[in-house]
């Protein structure tokens, strides 16, 4: 078994490992795959007291298909891609025209939720709040009339693959006939980090308003750049948006957390991390650390979640409950109080639930979501900072007020469906990106 994780990792302890091969005298690639993640998962995984004593080698095909099979009922979460997917996952490379989307209320469009820097939509002009109403010649609401599979109307993922795209600007109601063409894309996970001028208790405050993505290495850079604006702009308040955010490294959680909270959390405990009966000698804890980078030294500050708000994103939430005022507004989050040391197992990178977090005051039973303080459903009227949107202007109003509007108050606590998403298919596959 060729087995290697990112993560440092102390020696695990010997077990008696049994699995039931096939009959055939020599294993294929399959069979050999599938045991190793069995053994890798009776030591390593954090449910592993749910797995079955044995298996039979060849019951599956391929190793994501044994992972699906194997994980624990309550698991929606571990996933197998391939050692190529995972390497381009932590470079952020994104192949395609660089745009997130849903269908529109109308079901004549696709309305955008968020465009990537470096794609060639927005190059085009595309923006967050347009409607996609045409592609190729063929109309959206044709298309869905026809329970035409959206994806395929963009064509093949080949570079350089061109097509006509028609599309609405929510900024002027404009028809925009353009090109879009498919290329590889470094996708940027902070997408707006912008400053506005509010008024609270009479006086001008200054209000950084962050939206951002994913937590990546590349996030280093682009959190320290959006923190050094809030800090030569003398930034008194912050609205952190994680509506979109599933999750991602939590060291860059451990950052943002710090650049939010400074002084308050200096030296103070960030994550204490509890693993299976058979690794209890990996637990351990992680504390504040100030970093090279400007920090805020906030006492509060506004979150913006969904039911796709999960793992890392959920953590920066936990983490600084016992040490600062965090308001969160939106919906309950996805309740993922877990993590993975993703491993490489011969040709697959594996992502098995190996740990539960905690916080300072050792919190972390939240698997069902954290709850909400002003329970507020997402709209997309314009881009990034329309204060028209209804968790952005809902967070305004609770920094202004004190309280959660009469919307916010009325909404129901829990405006996610029962059936929590699934994210076992991978942190990519889950945005409805193209």
């Amino acid at each position: 078994m060729k087995l290697f994780t990112k993560a440092i990792l102390l020696p695990v302890t010997a077990l008696a490992l049994s699995a039931c091969s096939s009959s055939n005298t020599e294993e294929t690639q399959a069979e050999q795959d599938n045991l190793d993640l069995f053994t890798y998962l009776q030591s390593d995984y954090f449910w592993n007291d749910t797995l079955p004593s044995e298996i039979n080698t060849s019951a599956w095909p391929t190793m994501p298909d044994a992972m699906a099979a194997l994980k624990a009922p309550q698991d929606r979460f571990s996933f197998v891609m391939t050692n190529e997917e995972y390497a381009d996952y932590v470079a952020s490379v994104f192949f395609g025209y660089g745009f997130s989307h849903q269908i529109n209320a109308e079901r004549n469009g696709l309305l955008i939720r968020y465009t990537f820097d470096q794609g060639s939509a927005y190059a085009q002009g595309l923006r967050r709040g347009d409607t996609i109403t045409e592609v190729g010649g063929t109309s959206i609401a044709t298309a869905l009339a026809q329970n035409t599979d959206i994806s395929d109307l963009f064509g093949p993922n080949q570079e350089g693959y061109t097509l006509d795209v028609t599309y609405i600007s929510s900024s002027n109601g404009a028809e925009v006939k353009t090109q879009f063409t498919k290329s590889q894309i470094v996708a940027n996970t902070v997408m707006a980090a912008q400053v506005k001028d509010i008024t609270i208790n009479s006086n001008q405050t200054k209000l950084g308003y962050l939206v951002f993505d994913s937590f990546k290495e590349s996030s280093e850079q682009e959190l320290k750049d959006a923190f050094d604006t809030f800090e030569q702009q003398d930034v008194d308040e912050l609205i952190l948006d994680l509506r979109y955010n599933s999750g991602g490294r939590i060291s860059i959680a451990q950052q943002l957390s710090q650049q939010i909270a400074g002084s308050n959390v200096d030296n103070e405990i960030f994550v204490q991390y509890v693993h299976n009966e058979l690794q209890t000698s990996r637990n351990n804890t992680a504390y504040f650390n100030a970093g090279d980078y400007n920090a805020l030294n906030l006492d509060r500050v506004v979150v913006l979640t969904s039911a796709s708000t999960c793992s890392a994103s959920e953590l920066v939430i936990n983490a600084l409950n016992p040490f600062i005022e965090v308001i969160v507004i939106g919906d309950e989050t996805c309740g993922k109080p877990i993590g993975m040391y993703p491993t490489q197992i011969n040709d697959w990178t594996v992502f098995a639930i190996n740990f539960q977090t905690q916080n300072a005051v050792g919190f972390g039973d939240y698997f069902d979501g954290l709850p909400v303080d002003c329970a507020v459903q997402e709209t997309i009227p314009g881009d990034w900072g329309d204060e028209s949107e209804a968790l952005l202007a809902e967070g305004i109003y609770y920094l202004q007020n004190d309280r959660c509007s009469s919307q916010g108050l009325a909404a129901s606590k829990t405006l996610a469906t029962k059936q929590k998403v699934d994210f076992s298919k991978g942190p990519i596959k889950l945005r409805n990106a193209l």
